[in-house]
């Protein structure tokens, strides 16, 4: 996902100056912060930068799994659950009247508003949980795509049948030592042109893959694939396709679609941009359904024509699967964007992290220097950098891990369907079920409860296969992985 995701868009301003009522109504809103001036076209266009991103690139194998019914058909039904759940959660933005309640300016302010304190934490947890995994998967990605770089250029001077063959680690850790880096910048995700920046890169990427398959597709003259998926006895790289591997394949390719559509932790946070009147969740409403009818076009575009292109043999990341050789630099250009983009997009994902296990650090200790403490380091020309030692060594020691994670198991598509599967039913569809029944004050037992609740288990059947298909990838992967020793 794109580096919008997690980002905290509101105003830092407090504003509690006794003002003239016509100054105060004029420059500020109700709860005294500058006032919003987010439109129903700012709201889509961060909804669409923050869901259009490393998801779009596992499509094209998730079609060729389920096939040219099923595939597109999914697809549809995660946008209408996405659509759908958003616009019930965008009715939790305010606590009691719609147009005048409390406003909730993040997701996990709204769960503690509506559903109170153990609910709290185990959204926080299933939250902090689920950008741990974000950080492990862009890891992955980012070396992929930096190989994939290598391995263009060697296929471009010795030709397509070069062996070409290369370590996936020395990439990880050279990932892994940029973002122990960044990660020391305290307001990273504060950075706003982050954001244009990895808008800029995730369309990028994703129109060349998306010219790539077109062109394959009017180059070979053939639309590939059938119409119930890949077949059973097709030789993949992982080797032959079983009857219970096609019931594995299935399951992940959900949890990829639900991956490519997850983003309501950042919902709230980005209808806090949103001005009123109208009220809030109207604007937001149409913004939801305006970015989720844009990407799903999108993402019908990407995932078809990367399954027309390569039919069965659609690779797991359309633009390092070497399903294209040429134009080689056109390949180079996708991959070094798809790596700029996750520089950013995985500090954007783990300071929401940092933030919370350094303040959660600080109220256990407060007196220990290590933890409080900050040592100012002179830099010529610009404010003195704040270092704090606790930061410096538990952002390294966690950008380690997720490195050596990485190494451990570097499966792009598992790694994406697990994450998907995991977040995608309590972040989208539970919580803002629950928070909409009790908003709402829906009786237990009548006819709209009823099918809220079938709704809601039915996406966690959905959640549940995908994770077991994730779950039975890594398995089948792990047979035949020596440990730190993947080439490509």
């Amino acid at each position: 996902m794109s580096a919008n995701k997690g980002q905290n868009h509101h105003q830092i301003f407090d504003v509690s100056i006794n003002l003239p009522p016509q100054i105060g109504s004029k420059c500020f809103d109700d709860d005294g912060r500058l006032k919003r001036t987010g439109t129903v076209w700012t709201g889509s266009a961060h909804i669409i930068t923050a869901v259009i991103g490393s998801g779009v690139l596992s499509l094209a194998w998730a079609t060729a799994q389920l096939g040219w019914i099923a595939g597109p058909t999914v697809m549809l039904l995660f946008s209408f659950v996405t659509y759908y759940t958003s616009a019930l959660l965008a009715s939790c933005y305010r606590s009691g009247d719609p147009d005048t309640g409390k406003r909730n300016y993040t997701y996990m302010d709204a769960v503690r508003a509506n559903l109170g304190g153990f609910q709290v934490k185990v959204c926080g947890a299933i939250q902090y949980l689920n950008l741990f995994g974000v950080a492990i998967g862009y890891t992955i990605a980012a070396s992929i795509s930096m190989m994939a770089i290598e391995r263009s250029n060697c296929f471009h001077s010795k030709g397509d049948n070069s062996p070409c063959r290369v370590s996936s680690n020395p990439y990880m850790i050279a990932f892994g030592v940029v973002e122990i880096i960044f990660s020391q910048i305290p307001d990273f995700d504060q950075i706003w042109w982050l954001s244009i920046v990895a808008a800029v890169m995730s369309f990028t990427y994703s129109t060349i893959g998306l010219g790539l398959g077109i062109a394959k597709v009017r180059e070979t003259g053939e639309i590939r694939g059938s119409l119930t998926g890949i077949s059973i006895g097709t030789v993949t790289g992982t080797g032959t396709v079983t009857e219970l591997d096609k019931i594995w394949r299935s399951f992940q390719a959900l949890g990829a679609i639900a991956f490519a559509y997850s983003y309501s932790l950042i919902l709230i946070e980005i209808q806090d941009t949103i001005k009123s009147p109208p009220s809030e969740y109207k604007t937001m409403k149409k913004a939801t359904l305006l970015s989720v009818v844009v990407t799903t076009l999108f993402y019908m575009f990407c995932g078809c024509f990367g399954y027309a292109a390569f039919g069965d043999l659609s690779p797991g990341n359309l633009l390092t699967g070497f399903g294209f050789y040429n134009p080689y630099w056109l390949l180079d250009i996708a991959n070094a964007a798809i790596v700029i983009h996750l520089i950013g997009a995985y500090q954007v994902y783990c300071q929401p992290l940092f933030a919370f296990v350094e303040k959660t650090s600080t109220e256990w200790f407060p007196h220990s220097t290590l933890i409080t403490k900050e040592i100012d380091i002179p830099i010529p020309g610009y404010n003195p950098y704040k270092l704090n030692l606790f930061r410096l060594v538990w952002r390294t020691i966690f950008v380690i891990i997720t490195t050596i994670i990485s190494m451990l198991m570097p499966f792009f598509n598992d790694v994406v369907g697990i994450l998907g599967a995991f977040g995608f039913w309590p972040l989208t569809v539970y919580y803002p079920v629950e928070m909409y029944i009790v908003q709402k004050k829906i009786e237990k037992w009548s006819t709209k409860w009823i099918c809220l609740q079938i709704l809601s288990v039915t996406c966690l059947i959905i959640s549940i296969a995908a994770a077991v298909g994730s779950f039975a990838g890594v398995v089948s992967d792990l047979e035949v992985y020596k440990v730190f020793k993947t080439t490509y």
